[in-house]
């Protein structure tokens, strides 16, 4: 609803006549523009990442979890790199930047000759100035959670440049809640409606972070050299009790350890006045360890999941400069990923056999890379690509098979900005997505549930043609209106699929469901309210429309696919208030439904929306204090398992169980001091 308000508030400001609009700045042509930190005075930002968030037009995206670097940054550069990190996600980094270290942010859309647009047609780019200093904050935060709890977390950060030499380093040790647990009621229906159990559920988690960071640039044999590492170690634990009138109770407690290490070098250097070379390395070891106990009148179940993950990668690029209107690039990148599985399952202390629950596999991959960017005119970009991936992949243990796997990746985008603030974006892509680890094992959820969800080693990646277009105009003082439509043709699409024992269906794993299909439609809105009469005023919202069609496998016909979320929305209204040397808005985060298709189950989440207020008070330019009111509208999360007797082809409803559960409000307040 908020999105539509400011959907409306747009379109009454852009109806009026030409004459009354700002005229569009000349840079709102180019494909690159250039934000000063002049263009954020007002908003007095204190890092990079608070730049971004204002960034007219933009829309922050931190990137995917996926093996490799192609594809695994976000939409953010930095001096023109993705960062050389998986673990250390790029919002954090962002933070680590202090706004009076940003020369600029630059947006590029739809390309430019030089810059990797990491398959995206509009990212942005922080650079950074080069000034000799320490610089550094040190912040302290309190959470106050209806429950009676208090989390608390410190974090400190640094940056020193000398001589073209940068050394930056972050701790952070805190505690965070899980928001998607609280307390409310639980409901069990048969298949005529009548009430099987009523129950009062009290639940919450919540999580430690305990994480320490560091970089590190230098000069090097007429290069850049820059070195990172990251030490993440994140227990979290979560306990929910459900009692059941008119008596008994269920209880549930879990924990999970993660613990992640990385290091990454990566060097650049010319060679040559038109030509560079750069060459990556990077190592992560991501182990997790999650127990999980279930006990209920005559019943118990307890689950052990230990897994190790470890990926070595490599990658090499050439860019050549050919005019100031043509550049191209070429490479390779190869990688080696393994994983090692143990999971074990018992159900009133008898072992249950889990399919794919001891397994070891080894991913081997190699990709090679070309693209060629032209500026054919001012107004008119082209950029040409093409990757060929190359895979193998084994397994040991309960699942032994070893396939190998190849496919071609082409790409042509195209931006046309015929004036007046307008800009056009065409792209055609083949994408090929990653084969996911967790899918090969086995997961925990059929600790509360009960129902076996099994893993398996044996799956093919799945493949789209992607057809997008874009429509971006960008108004006078700051409005800038996105649209985009995006169709994607998928091939082996990946979700839940049966497992046979002597042609019976016993269990579910995900497997590959053939063909499918997948529509969006995103709108993008800015809108300064400076016309509105509110000087100082923004509102930023974002909107995604989603519909998706794939084979059913159990009922046959069609389905959307399991997780999609057929609407996202949110919505962001910021005041300046220099003058107090203050600013203050509202976030609203839309909710949203997710379903899963099982055998013998379909299980909706619901989430509500997430309304914050927010204010900041910066009484010195090294103080900030900021508290916001969090989860105004209480947001409730359901849980509606429709569970089946036999696989859902038999159409023998057992019981529909609705879980509403309502995490509460809370009050966040952070001090942050910074120096230098």
């Amino acid at each position: 609803m908020i999105l539509t308000i400011v959907a409306a508030s747009a379109v009454a400001t852009m109806a009026q006549p030409a004459s009354e609009l700002t005229p569009a700045p000349a840079p709102a042509e180019r494909a690159v523009i250039a934000y000063p930190p002049s263009a954020f005075a007002e908003a007095a930002p204190d890092t990079a990442y608070d730049m971004i968030l204002r960034l007219p037009g933009f829309a922050f995206d931190k990137g995917a979890t996926v093996r490799g670097l192609a594809g695994s940054g976000g939409n953010v550069l930095i001096d023109g790199q993705p960062p050389v990190s998986k673990n250390d996600a790029l919002d954090e980094l962002l933070k680590r930047i202090p706004a009076a270290a940003v020369a600029r942010i630059e947006l590029i859309r739809g390309g430019a000759p030089g810059i990797d647009m990491q398959g995206r047609s509009v990212i942005a780019n922080v650079v950074r100035n080069r000034t000799d200093g320490v610089r550094g904050a040190v912040m302290t935060s309190a959470h106050f959670i209806n429950d009676g709890r208090v989390l608390t977390s410190l974090r400190a950060e640094s940056q020193a440049e000398w001589r073209g030499r940068r050394f930056e380093a972050s701790l952070v040790y805190g505690k965070g809640p899980d928001d998607l647990l609280g307390d409310g009621p639980r409901t069990r229906f048969g298949p005529g409606g009548e009430v099987l159990i009523a129950s009062v559920v009290d639940a919450d988690a919540g999580g430690l972070r305990a994480w320490t960071t560091g970089a590190f640039e230098t000069p090097l044999a007429g290069g850049r050299l820059r070195l990172n590492g990251a030490y993440m170690r994140t227990p979290a634990s979560g306990e929910i009790t459900d009692r059941i009138s008119p008596a008994g109770r269920e209880y549930e407690y879990y924990t999970s350890v993660r613990l992640q290490q990385e290091l990454g070098a990566r060097y650049a250097r010319p060679i040559g006045p038109q030509s560079s070379l750069e060459a990556v390395a990077f190592q992560q070891w991501n182990d997790v360890e999650t127990l999980a106990d279930f006990e209920a009148p005559g019943l118990r179940r307890d689950f052990d999941l230990d897994k190790a993950v470890t990926e070595t990668v490599g990658r090499l690029t050439l860019r050549h400069t050919i005019s100031p209107a043509l550049s191209a690039e070429a490479g390779a990148e190869g990688a080696l990923n393994r994983l090692e599985s143990q999971t074990a399952f018992t159900l009133n202390g008898a072992v249950v056999p889990l399919p794919a629950a001891d397994v070891e596999v080894e991913e081997t991959r190699g990709e090679a890379f070309a693209t060629l960017t032209w500026r054919a005119n001012p107004t008119l970009s082209i950029e040409a690509g093409l990757r060929q991936e190359a895979s193998s992949i084994s397994s040991t243990g309960d699942v032994v098979l070893e396939k190998s796997l190849s496919f071609t990746k082409p790409r042509l985008a195209l931006a046309w900005s015929p004036g007046g603030g307008r800009q056009v974006r065409f792209r055609l892509e083949r994408e090929v997505g990653q084969l996911n680890f967790d899918d090969f094992v086995a997961a925990s959820s059929a600790v509360s549930t009960g129902a076996v969800l099994a893993g398996n080693p044996d799956l093919s990646p799945q493949q789209a043609w992607v057809g997008e277009a874009t429509f971006e105009q960008r108004f006078g003082g700051g409005a800038v209106l996105v649209a985009t439509l995006r169709h994607a043709e998928l091939t082996d699409v990946i979700d839940r699929a049966p497992l046979f024992a002597g042609g019976v269906a016993v269990a579910d794993a995900p497997g590959n469901l053939g063909d499918g299909t997948k529509d969006e439609a995103i709108l993008n809105l800015t809108l300064p309210l400076d016309r509105l009469g509110l000087r100082g005023g923004q509102l930023k919202g974002q909107g995604t429309w989603r519909r998706s069609e794939v084979n059913d496998p159990v009922l046959g016909g069609t389905r959307e696919i399991s997780g999609l979320r057929p609407v996202e929305w949110e919505a962001h209204f910021t005041h300046d208030l220099p003058g107090l040397q203050a600013n203050w808005g509202i976030d609203a985060t839309g909710g949203y439904r997710e379903s899963y298709y099982r055998l013998s189950e379909i299980e909706t989440r619901k989430v509500g929306i997430w309304v914050v207020i927010f204010a900041e008070y910066k009484p010195r330019r090294d103080l900030i204090l900021r508290v916001e009111a969090q989860n105004l509208g209480a947001r409730n999360v359901q849980r509606i398992r429709e569970v089946y007797i036999g696989p859902r082809s038999d159409d023998r409803l057992a019981y529909t169980d609705v879980r509403d559960l309502e995490y509460g409000r809370a009050i966040f307040v952070r001090l942050r001091k910074t120096f230098g």
